[in-house]
């Protein structure tokens, strides 16, 4: 039955795109319905799920057999596996993606290439699906090239934007880098464990040499670092921004750049047994979680902040994965509430653009709370969730990641909980600027409501945002939901949870003053002087200066050397051995005259050789 989630989407897409732009005026309603489908065989899946004791709700369902190799016991199957944290993915990724189709039918109505939108959409959501429900990592590997895929065609959707084309480019090579981690790390569980599945590896791992672990979980790392956007693999995230904003509503906030965070998770048992891996995962995520805020609070771009903001929480869902028993599940949690307010903000985002001729610069907004009184709620509740004020879900997902992070070492707490600071003030930068300071736009400019097809997506999604973190937290109902997968620890925090939760308040508050406080005035052009800091976090930290300095330039140089060396050196024995040749055998058919006499005299001669040989020899 499950099965019926991915296929649905699939065949939605396959349509769309064999039938051509005969499917325009239809194509968008059979995505959506595809989309609503699959949510709703989710939705069946996880009621059931409940119904059944603890230790029967997770399942395998084997499709066929996938990869036989003969002569051998191994076997792959196409196989699903449905259990509490894929089908947590499963409704998370098929409900906030039916809400984008739905949102997308009013963003892309005037898009003449609007069915080929669609299709793009039902073949990511079809990947994604395929990555979560995988039984096995050359499965979920399947996904994962998937997901790669139609995030390739939708960055790069309006293609005849050169600057959408170069980012969908940078974007796949980007994750090449990561997929090439996740095959090396496949290969080395066939060739040690003889098995590529979830249960066979998670059997092994804790009985291998030391290395073992240590080694897959840092290519599992690599992996994690390319689809979701971490450090020092980021660079990808704010050019995808060029894509159309449901993309980066779907892909860049919700579903895409969380597949990192789910195979650190799915792969616990290889984490748990190296230490080394562990702490590397920690530091992945504080680094990344502290570059995304800075970057994050440097652009003008609404677009681009939001991506920073992005690569900073999907930070702290690394973090909390490197953390271990005590963090898994909070890594999960925040990965939900996230998907909830980080969408509906870039939706809001794409709500202004869509009320302001499609302008980015938010030196260009101001004061459309007047005028767009359903965006500006919506995304202000996105705001309050993702900078952490209760009861909104952000509150209860970040604040348990910084008490998880502070159980585990002084470093790692207090860099959480700067970076609740920087949150909230990159984000009260942006809501000071967008919606509640002095109109700045241009007289051209009519800043109107957007139609209900894309405000009732933002209006649900806000509320999720409100809602949904007391709800998965009472009673610690996620905790205990989670746990039969991902295991749990209780955290221990060296001082008491209510004090880490007034203290992260008061950072938080302090951070909304200063962001209010800065930008009660905002000047329509860039400052001439800036300082050094807010120059690097403009170019985002450099990232690209770093990767065109250590991986590119580096590349061109060797990939020139070895062109030269393949020129002069290989090229130049094949091509000399072959002028040898020819020079052998333009002197050899000289003796070729096609005179009988000349032939014999040859024999007689040849004959008086050999002789001769065999005389010396013997004596």
């Amino acid at each position: 039955m499950i099965a019926l989630a991915i296929a649905l989407p699939a065949l939605s897409a396959a349509l769309l795109l064999s039938l051509g732009r005969r499917t325009n005026i239809w194509g968008p309603y059979l995505s959506i319905a595809a989309s609503t489908s699959a949510f709703l065989v989710g939705l069946w899946q996880f009621l059931l799920m409940t119904n059944r004791p603890t230790e029967e709700r997770a399942s395998i369902t084997t499709i066929y057999e996938w990869l036989v190799v003969p002569g051998t016991n191994f076997k792959i199957n196409f196989g699903l596996q449905l259990d509490q944290l894929s089908v947590s993915f499963v409704l998370l990724i098929t409900f906030v993606g039916t809400l984008i189709h739905i949102y997308s039918l009013g963003y892309m109505s005037h898009d003449e290439n609007k069915r080929r939108f669609f299709a793009y959409l039902n073949l990511f959501v079809a990947a994604m699906l395929l990555l979560v429900l995988a039984d096995n990592y050359l499965l979920l590997y399947v996904g994962w090239e998937g997901v790669g895929l139609a995030s390739y065609l939708l960055i790069g959707f309006w293609q005849h934007k050169p600057s959408a084309a170069v980012a969908a480019k940078k974007a796949f090579v980007a994750n090449r880098v990561g997929d090439f981690g996740l095959s090396l790390a496949i290969m080395m569980m066939f060739i040690i464990f003889g098995s590529v599945s979830f249960i066979d590896v998670n059997a092994s791992v804790s009985g291998s040499p030391s290395w073992v672990p240590l080694t897959i979980g840092l290519l599992l790392l690599l992996a994690a670092c390319g689809k979701s956007a971490q450090f020092p693999l980021q660079s990808w995230l704010l050019d995808a921004m060029e894509g159309p904003t449901p993309v980066s509503a779907l892909i860049h906030a919700a579903t895409m750049v969380t597949a990192g965070v789910y195979l650190i998770v799915r792969s616990a048992s290889i984490f748990n047994a190296s230490t080394f891996a562990q702490n590397t995962v920690i530091v992945i995520g504080v680094i990344s979680l502290l570059m995304g805020a800075v970057i994050g609070a440097a652009k003008d771009d609404i677009k681009k902040s939001l991506a920073g903001s992005t690569m900073s929480q999907i930070g702290y869902m690394v973090l909390a994965a490197g953390l271990g028993p005590i963090g898994y599940v909070f890594a999960i949690l925040h990965l939900i509430t996230h998907g909830f307010f980080k969408a509906v903000m870039f939706l809001g985002a794409g709500s202004v653009m869509h009320a302001t001729n499609d302008n980015v610069d938010m030196r260009r907004f101001g004061g459309l709370s007047k005028s767009m009184i359903f965006t500006t709620i919506t995304f202000f509740i996105g705001y309050l969730a993702i900078i952490g004020i209760p009861p909104f879900a952000g509150f209860y997902s970040k604040d348990h990641i910084i008490e998880a992070a502070l159980s585990h070492s002084w470093a790692a707490g207090i860099a959480a909980l700067f970076g609740a600071g920087l949150t909230a003030f990159y984000m009260t930068r942006m809501v000071v600027m967008t919606f509640f300071s002095k109109p700045r736009w241009e007289e051209k400019v009519h800043p109107h409501e957007s139609p209900i097809s894309m405000t009732l997506p933002m209006i649900i999604l806000s509320i999720g945002a409100a809602t949904i973190g007391i709800g998965l937290t009472q009673n610690n109902v996620f905790e205990h939901w989670l746990e039969p997968v991902t295991g749990f620890s209780e955290p221990h925090p060296p001082l008491p949870i209510l004090t880490i939760t007034y203290i992260t308040l008061g950072v938080v508050a302090l951070g909304v003053i200063i962001g209010i406080s800065l930008n009660r005035k905002i000047p329509k052009v860039a400052p001439t002087k800036v300082t050094l800091f807010t120059t690097a976090a403009r170019n985002d930290l450099y990232g690209d200066l770093l990767n065109e300095t250590l991986l590119m330039r580096p590349g061109m140089k060797l990939s020139k050397f070895l062109t030269i060396f393949d020129r002069g050196v290989i090229d130049g024995f094949y091509s000399g051995l072959g002028l040898i040749t020819g020079s052998i055998s333009s002197r050899l058919r000289r003796s070729e005259t096609g005179f009988v006499r000349s032939y014999a005299l040859s024999i007689v001669l040849g004959t008086a050789i050999l002789v001769l040989a065999i005389l010396v020899v013997r004596l």
